[in-house]
This record gives C-alpha cells, structure tokens and sequence, in this order.
C-alpha cells in the first residue's frame, strides 16, 4: 500500500523502519503469486570429491549424513552500489511528499534487504559532486552505518542552503572506475538534467558501467502527476527551477500539451537507451507503493546471481 512519506519524519528509528517495510514486503511475497523468488540465504554448497576437506562443515554433516562446504564470501555475496541523487531537484514536490524522501526508504529497506541475505552494500549520495561515498560490506554495524548516514540525510533541511545541479554522468563514471569487481550498481535519480548534451553524458557513463561488466538497476523517480503529466489547475502560476532558480509566470494550458510531449519523448528515449545497453530501467511514481522497488530488485538479484 501507499506510504505517507510525511510521516517518515515521526519515526526517529529509520533502522526500525526499514526492518518492519522489509518484513512486511517477504511476508507479502510469500503469499503473493509470485513464485521463485527466495529471500533465504544459503551458506553452504555440496562438497566435490577430490577437494580439499578444509572447510568441509561437519556440524551439518551429523545432522544430514552428507557432506558441505562453507562457502567463501565472494561465491555468496553479491556487491551492491547504491546511488543516491540529492540534488535539489529531488525536494520536489513537497517536504513530506518529495523524491528524495521516497528514494532514502527505498534505499534503507534495500540496505536492509540486502544485508539479510549476506550480500555487500554501500552507498554514494550526490549532486554536482559526490557527497558521500561508503566502502562496501555487508556486516551488521555496517548496515547501521549505513541507516543512519540516511537518517541524517532524512532530516536535512529541505531547501539546500545553495543552488547545484545534477552529474549524473561525473558520479557514475567515478563510480565505475573505482569498483574492483562485477558488481549491481543501484540509482535512484529523476534524470533531470539541463539539456540533451547532459542527458547524452549521462547515458555514456551509464553504458560505461556496462563496458565494466556491471550490472545496473536504475529508479527513474518522479512525481508523475505534475513531473510527467503536468496536472496542475488552471491558474497563474509562477514555476521555478530549482537548480538554477529561473522562474516563469504562465498557466498551465499554455504549454501542457507541448510539454507532456516532450517528457514523453524523454521517457520513451531514456527507456529505450537503457533497454540498449541491457540497463533495467524501471520508472517510479512516489506515490506509488514501495514495494514495487523492492520486487524490481529481487528480479534483478535473480539475473546477476
């Protein structure tokens, strides 16, 4: 179901939060139709004759009569990168109701997720610049970590003390060339950028990931009803970017047609590029329920593993 994103504000735990939205998405999921997906997680693979009995675990062989070995953490653990776009494009529409809050649950139940299953998570906040970069791991204290940097990041002041833009592109091609192994890189981003040339950059360090052998999973969020369908009523009113605080008074039946087809065009490109580069690209409406974010990660989890 739909979350209020307001009442995010009142949970001073955002660990808690997260554990419980977790818990009540595999709950759903175990009784959903959607089969095949496991949210368990198994530490041991059957031993292979004329290997080494070093790790062979013989607790579990008293119990069953046959004989596994632990596994190591890099056949286990997947390694999971997630991008946080906090830019202030993401404060829209309202303190509450925004981008950026939908996106901080979303990436903290996936923290928690991810962190249950044994895999290996971190996390990079940015902007024009990256903010915050983690290392990744997938212990307890790092998930703390983790929650709480999101926590702090939750309860910051909605309106940015300055103006910033958004690199995408700059943040992705770092990203990409500081990770060591195969890896998911998960971005949460509404993709606004100030002209085709940024969207273009944007797309190439996306396909730079890809060059990398990486695999990524990409959250367009948006605010659908006024982002891409431009609902407003009919009246003056005075619309402001707020990357570079450029306003404009008009009413919306001047140009509502001429945009919803650009932002179509947009869309249909920005989906069709991703689909390209064998990008999953899954477009998010935050007043749409979360958990459709956490089913397109376990989807996503199924390929890459």
């Amino acid at each position: 179901m739909p979350l209020d994103l307001a009442a995010i504000r009142s949970f001073e735990n955002l660990e808690f939060l997260a554990r419980q939205l977790v818990d009540g998405f595999i709950t759903g999921l175990h009784q959903s139709p959607y089969h095949g997906f496991s949210v368990e997680f198994s530490e041991h693979r059957l031993y292979n004759p004329g290997e080494s009995t070093r790790h062979i675990d013989w607790k579990v062989f008293a119990r069953t009569d046959k004989l596994f070995v632990k596994r190591y953490e890099e056949e286990t653990n997947l390694r999971a990168h997630l991008l946080l776009d906090v830019s202030p494009s993401m404060y829209y529409p309202a303190p509450g109701h925004d981008k950026l809050k939908f996106s901080i649950l979303a990436a903290a139940a996936l923290t928690t997720l991810l962190t249950r299953q044994r895999d290996a998570v971190g996390l990079v906040t940015f902007a024009d610049t990256i903010e915050l970069q983690t290392p990744v791991r997938s212990t307890s204290t790092h998930r703390h970590t983790l929650l709480l940097a999101l926590q702090q990041l939750l309860e910051r002041p909605p309106t940015p003390a300055t103006r910033r833009g958004t690199d995408v592109a700059g943040t992705v091609h770092a990203i990409a060339q500081q990770i060591p192994k195969r890896s998911l890189v998960i971005i949460f981003s509404d993709m606004l950028g100030r002209g085709a040339a940024e969207q273009e950059a944007a797309l190439a360090a996306l396909q730079h990931l890809k060059h990398q052998h990486h695999e990524v999973l990409l959250f367009h969020i948006l605010d659908r009803a006024t982002e891409a369908n431009f609902d407003f009523a009919e009246r003056p009113y005075i619309f402001e970017d707020v990357e570079t605080g450029l306003e404009i008074k008009l009413q919306p039946s001047q140009i509502k047609d001429q945009y919803r087809a650009a932002m179509t065009a947009y869309e249909q490109e920005l989906a069709q590029r991703c689909g390209q580069l064998r990008i999953d690209f899954v477009p998010v409406d935050v007043r749409e329920p979360f958990e459709k974010v956490l089913y397109a990660y376990l989807v996503k989890r199924g390929k890459v593993r």
